[in-house]
């Protein structure tokens, strides 16, 4: 019964996403122990089944109502965001290089590129996505700030529903990004990621 439940405590880089993340695995912890209580007590093989059962299908309706709780939490996200665009002195001046201005170092997700991409699929809730067709697309765009944390994540793709979870997986990823280097200076940074989602 304990291999049923893993708790992924992630340091994400919006505080939102994190308490929202820790709320849910500590409810997760609590019936996953509960559940593991009366799965050891019963005897009979067919009530254990059942017991298991059910304990997935709390769990499948506990990452339903955590989604629409990372859903109220990227509202507030990109309401804050879009505050300090609007109040954050000096924000206009500070731009991002031009495209004639040579980019010592791009920024870089720790590992790669494709550990990002391994990071976002496992953090994607593809129950949250509503589709007619077998494959959908999206180009996530993003800003990576001077320090590494991202911000101003939009995707945009033809699926509502496939672009909202985009952007909360990129929200919740663990690490931030090695910063974009101009003259040995960290600059923000505009950063674009293709996502697929081919359902079977």
């Amino acid at each position: 019964m304990c291999c049923l439940f893993s708790c992924f405590c992630l340091s994400q880089q919006k505080e939102e996403f994190k308490q929202v993340k820790n709320y849910y695995n500590q409810h997760r912890g609590m019936l996953n122990t509960e559940f593991k209580k009366k799965f050891d007590a019963e005897p009979n093989t067919f009530k254990k089944a059942t017991i298991k059962n059910d304990f997935l299908f709390f769990m499948k309706k506990m990452d339903s109502i955590e989604n629409v709780a990372l859903i109220g939490a990227l509202l507030k996200v990109r309401n804050l965001e879009d505050l300090q665009k609007i109040t954050r002195t000096g924000y206009a001046a500070d731009k991002f290089a031009d495209k004639s201005t040579i980019i010592q170092k791009p920024a870089d997700y720790p590992g790669g590129i494709d550990i990002l991409r391994q990071e976002v699929i496992n953090l994607f809730y593809a129950d949250g996505v509503y589709t007619e067709t077998k494959s959908i697309k999206t180009n996530v765009a993003f800003v990576v700030e001077k320090d590494g944390s991202i911000s101003n994540v939009h995707a945009q793709g033809d699926n509502f529903t496939f672009n909202r979870q985009a952007e909360i997986a990129l929200y919740s990823i663990s690490e931030k990004f090695s910063p974009a280097v101009i003259n040995g200076d960290p600059v923000r940074f505009n950063f674009k990621f293709p996502l697929t989602l081919t359902f079977e």
